[in-house]
């Protein structure tokens, strides 16, 4: 097997998110976690209560770790809240804190709960949010609109609905593809300083791509027909990031009361993988910007181009011991939120 179909075979695991548990087949088109009723003006004004409210229980982790909750109810002013599309979805978020707003986009299939411990984390110091994209979470399922172009345009009346005029970013794998978007369509008007988790700039050859470009950016599929075929091939209900005590607990967090239609979270797939955002990259991006990978990714040296294309960018490249891989946000919260908190307090 030759070394790039090794890594796309790897490659289709992580390139999403790599957290699809949790999956059935069983919901209806249009379901939504949080409630049918469709929002009043008056709700979208004040639409957030209590997590244990909104999921309708407590929840216990299975780990206790030493300076963070061991159940969801100690999580004191986390809230989960909704808001309506302007093309009739509603979407939910995940928020708690005070200070300057701080948003979160978690990658393919993950939510709030992924990232539960990076907002407890950072919840003193900025009023953190994280938004469950379309068919991810807690948000509604539908069958259209899953274009990276839509779920960017999700995200700037996320911020129209919060009143939100700037903030800070930080996208995780398919949640960086959103931010790379949203500047595409809307420019750095409104971020203060940006960071992006371990996403390819290419997933599939554009074409007149040469073999150095191929090799230099770590394009993971040979072609969108090879992208297809490892999507359709691939059993993702076994993809699992849990293999940390802090990643285990927010994974299980999610397995409870986000329960994912796989039928649905793969709509927005084949799309998000024959992008190319080197555009954006390279001319776009102006605003001060850290990238995160690992040394176990498969995508670590396509990050150090993203840091060579951004100027005066900052790369962190965590170690094997540093559970430096693509899940790492997940698996090790806390040196994540330091590195993230130095990066935005400069």
């Amino acid at each position: 097997m030759k070394k790039r179909q090794f890594s796309a075979l790897v490659g289709v695991t992580l390139l999403f998110g790599g957290v699809a548990a949790g999956c059935s087949s069983d919901q209806e088109t249009g379901q939504t976690n949080i409630g049918d009723e469709a929002p009043t003006e008056e709700s979208i004004e004040v639409s957030t209560s209590s997590a244990v409210t909104v999921l309708g229980e407590d929840y216990t982790f299975p780990n206790k770790i030493e300076g963070m909750p061991s159940k969801l109810s100690e999580f004191e002013d986390l809230e989960i809240g909704s808001f309506e599309t302007s093309d009739g979805v509603k979407l939910s978020y995940w928020t708690a804190g005070t200070g300057d707003p701080l948003i979160l986009l978690p990658g393919w299939s993950g939510n709030g709960a992924h990232l539960l411990n990076v907002m407890y984390l950072l919840r003193d110091d900025y009023r953190v949010y994280t938004l469950d994209p379309r068919n991810q979470g807690l948000s509604e399922d539908v069958e259209y609109g899953n274009r990276i172009s839509r779920y960017a345009t999700d995200l700037k009346e996320f911020m129209d609905h919060l009143d939100v005029k700037s903030a800070d970013f930080a996208g995780h794998s398919m949640g960086a593809a959103m931010l790379w978007s949203y500047i595409d369509l809307y420019g750095t008007q409104g971020i203060n300083k940006v960071a992006f988790v371990d996403e390819p700039p290419v997933i599939v050859p554009t074409p007149g791509m040469t073999e150095q470009e191929r090799e230099e950016l770590s394009v993971p599929f040979e072609s969108s027909e090879q992208l297809q075929d490892m999507i359709s091939s691939v059993d993702f209900s076994v993809m699992d990031s849990s293999n940390t005590p802090y990643s285990e607990n927010t994974a299980s967090l999610s397995n409870q009361f986000a329960n994912n239609d796989m039928d649905y979270l793969i709509r927005v797939m084949y799309n998000h993988g024959t992008n190319d955002w080197r555009d954006v990259i390279e001319n776009k991006i102006d605003v001060p910007t850290a990238i995160f990978t690992g040394e176990l990714s498969i995508y670590v040296e396509n990050q150090r181009w993203i840091h060579s294309a951004i100027p005066n960018s900052t790369l962190y490249v965590y170690t094997e011991e540093e559970h430096g891989d693509h899940s790492l946000m997940e698996k090790n919260p806390v040196k994540f939120t330091e590195d993230l908190q130095e990066f935005l307090d400069r």
